[in-house]
């Protein structure tokens, strides 16, 4: 087990490093932010748009600043250092920690994408991204955004007793609602972007988690019904053996680690409020099949069911998130602490003070980046180290 000072110095190094650069850095998808793209933009939603999207992402060499490709804040990095400090603060109390979340707080405030449009608060990423089967303008809202966004401020709301941070979280569930929701033929479900149909099985729990929580604060039975119905969709998406596709397409037909704990937390959620048999059978065999097929026997934690590789820290950060959050057993526990061993000695960069991003069986890359790696493995860390200290399940 990795001892809990080195936990400690590394959580650390990891604040000091985002603090001294401003919260910004660089993310696998924002090579559209190029110059080239400023531009030509136009070419950011073609084939050289996606090419180049995948180039940067899978690159083990930086090629962003060659390419002027500017380090910037990401909403959703941001909303994870926020929600990893309050974790610190409960756990070694210091004001500065409460100043800092406060001040990244008022700038989420700020970045909301346009009211007038999308009608209620909703966020999006720093950067145009354009995918296989669609492209996603900047300024364009995202769910798995809204959500984590949403999350940090209500935590930071609740924890400094400021409406400020409260409403505009949980107005969010009404742009998911109004904006993501589709009735679906074979199901009801809430989208991942606006004007994008494809069901995704951890997006569309993300947002019936959050419309669920919303609408218990606020009393709209209405939304607890559509909530709840969009859940059942994926629970009857979910296969035999307990585990889910990434989603109904043909091509989202794999299983891998994160997401499916991102099915597994959602629902736990979810059943806070519902109390249903059918959730709760859902939850236990899928953890059952979590545990079996998507963990070696050391820790790892495996990126696919059919293959360990690539060996991911944001997989990894939310496994330990999974087992502690869902596991109720010793072994549960030993998994846990075995799997932030394994990331330790496989993953991190000790004289960086840092972890990587992927790394396959030939090939590490290094690339420093703050959403997808190190704002996880803050966060994932100091929930552990709560948890551990009995402050945190």
């Amino acid at each position: 087990m990795t001892e809990m000072t080195q936990i400690e110095e590394t959580i650390s190094h990891l604040f000091t490093d985002a603090y001294q650069s401003d919260f910004a850095g660089d993310d696998p998808f924002d090579g559209l932010n190029a110059k080239l793209f400023q531009w030509i933009p136009s070419m950011q939603d073609s084939v050289i748009g996606l090419a180049w999207t995948q180039l940067f992402k899978r690159n083990p060499i930086n090629l962003r600043r060659i390419a002027g490709v500017p380090k910037l804040r990401n909403p959703k990095g941001v909303a994870l250092f926020i929600s990893g400090m309050l974790l610190e603060h409960k756990r070694a109390p210091r004001p500065e920690l409460l100043d800092i979340a406060q001040s990244l707080g008022d700038w989420l405030l700020t970045q909301t994408c346009n009211r007038t449009v999308w009608g209620a608060p909703c966020w999006g990423y720093h950067f145009p991204w354009k995918a296989r089967a669609f492209y996603v303008p900047l300024g364009t809202p995202n769910l798995i955004t809204t959500v984590y966004v949403s999350k940090a401020l209500y935590e930071l709301g609740t924890a400094l007793n400021q409406e400020k941070y409260i409403e505009p979280a949980l107005q969010s569930a009404d742009f998911i609602v109004d904006k993501l929701f589709s009735p679906g033929k074979d199901g009801a479900y809430f989208c991942y972007i606006p004007g994008e149909s494809a069901l995704v099985h951890n997006a569309n729990l993300w947002a019936a988690a959050w419309v669920r929580h919303s609408a218990e604060l606020r009393n709209n039975d209405s939304h607890k019904a559509l909530a709840l119905e969009a859940t059942m969709t994926s629970i009857n998406a979910q296969k035999v053996d307990g585990s889910w596709p990434y989603g109904a397409r043909s091509h989202h037909q794999f299983v891998d680690g994160f997401h499916t704990g991102y099915n597994l937390e959602t629902l736990q959620l979810i059943n806070q409020y519902e109390q249903n048999d059918v959730i709760k059978d859902a939850i236990q065999k899928g953890y059952a099949y979590y545990c079996q097929a998507l963990f070696d026997e050391d820790g790892t934690a495996r990126y696919y069911n059919t293959n360990p590789y690539p060996l991911d820290t944001h997989n990894f950060a939310q496994a330990v998130l999974t087992l502690i959050k869902i596991g109720t057993t010793n072994t549960d526990e030993a998994l846990a602490d075995r799997v932030v061993s394994a990331c330790f000695s496989q993953l991190y960069l000790p004289e960086k003070h840092r972890f990587v991003y992927q790394k396959d069986s030939k090939v590490t890359n290094k690339v420093n980046y703050i959403r997808w790696t190190q704002s996880w493995a803050y966060y994932a860390l100091n929930f552990y180290l709560n948890h551990k200290k009995g402050l945190s399940k």
